[in-house]
């Protein structure tokens, strides 16, 4: 029979519809460890993998004949996996795009609101028994409604994004991307990066991880932007540069961040914690049950195709 790995724990709406495999669902929820990687390529035919799971080019290279023929990524995001070597390897690659996509434009729109209007700060103030009543002054944040965002990346994700800003809070929308984009209401391109920054009360990250996009976002773009604007990032931690970003929020060049993803995820350093004006989340973008069913279907889609001699559905 063939043998499945899933390499964390899933939903059981997910797990129970590979009742037609040999399944292992391993139980530890971080990511596998060194030799773990290794043995899923020798020892299973399919493998279902998900974010920190590092099929690098390395592990590849130790395991030049494996038996594994398919990475069925959960997530649409596939960074960990170095999907060139894989295919070298005679692997097949899938992740689960679309089903991601309204969840993270939906945090996405949280983080602007609590970085914007300073939300986890008061909740803090109160929950901290600090707080002293309701005045004219107190904890005065920005605005959203009608202010200018800019979206750094206009995928699936990037114009969920976009929509919501539009319809939902009569915002200006600019963005940066490789091609143009056309959608259905007003949107306008930037000809760089730093001039999309200078031009926006509220930048968003939307970009897929690579090598590509890391530190995309750094010091002389954090520079170029409003010192009111804030920084919203949804896509992968290591497109903001981390350490440029706190000596950004420090020195309160510019007006916050929201973050739900983190460089070195999931170490958060302390000087980060520290600040009232960067607002954390523990990678909450696609955290909702019918979510995360969704996007463990579309993997399974994806192995029970390639498994009956299709071709999957999500190939990358």
């Amino acid at each position: 029979m063939t043998k499945i790995l899933v390499t964390r724990p899933l939903p059981p709406e997910v797990t129970t519809q590979l009742d037609g495999f040999e399944l292992t669902v391993r139980p530890e929820t971080g990511p596998l460890s060194d030799n773990e990687l290794r043995a899923a390529l020798r020892e299973f035919d399919g493998v279902l993998p998900t974010l920190g799971d590092a099929f690098s080019a390395h592990v590849f290279a130790d395991v030049p004949d494996p038996r594994c023929r398919i990475l069925a990524n959960f997530g649409v995001g596939y960074n960990h996996i170095d999907a060139a070597a894989a295919r070298s390897a005679g692997l097949v690659v899938t992740n689960t795009p679309g089903a991601v996509t309204d969840a993270t434009a939906d945090i996405a729109m949280t983080l602007m609101l609590m970085s914007a209007r300073r939300a986890a700060e008061g909740e803090r103030l109160v929950r901290s028994g600090q707080w002293k009543g309701w005045h004219p002054t107190q904890m005065l944040g920005l605005h959203l409604t009608g202010k200018t965002v800019g979206i750094v990346g206009m995928g699936r994700i990037g114009q969920a994004i976009a929509r919501r800003c539009h319809y939902g809070f009569g915002m200006k929308v600019m963005y940066f991307n490789r091609s143009d984009k056309t959608v259905e209401f007003p949107i306008m391109k930037t000809r760089d990066l730093a001039s999309l920054a200078g031009a926006v009360d509220i930048m968003v990250a939307a970009v897929p991880g690579s090598p590509e996009t890391r530190h995309l976002i750094g010091a002389d773009i954090l520079s170029a932007m409003q010192p009111h604007a804030h920084l919203i990032n949804i896509s992968r931690g290591d497109v903001v540069e981390e350490a440029a970003l706190i000596a950004a929020l420090q020195a309160k060049q510019i007006g916050g961040a929201g973050l739900d993803v983190y460089e070195f995820e999931p170490a958060v350093p302390s000087a980060l914690r520290a600040l009232d004006n960067a607002v954390l989340l523990p990678h909450l973008g696609t955290a909702a049950l019918e979510v995360r069913v969704d996007m463990g279907l579309m993997a399974v889609d994806n192995l029970k195709a390639f498994f009956a001699g299709q071709t999957p559905p999500n190939t990358v």
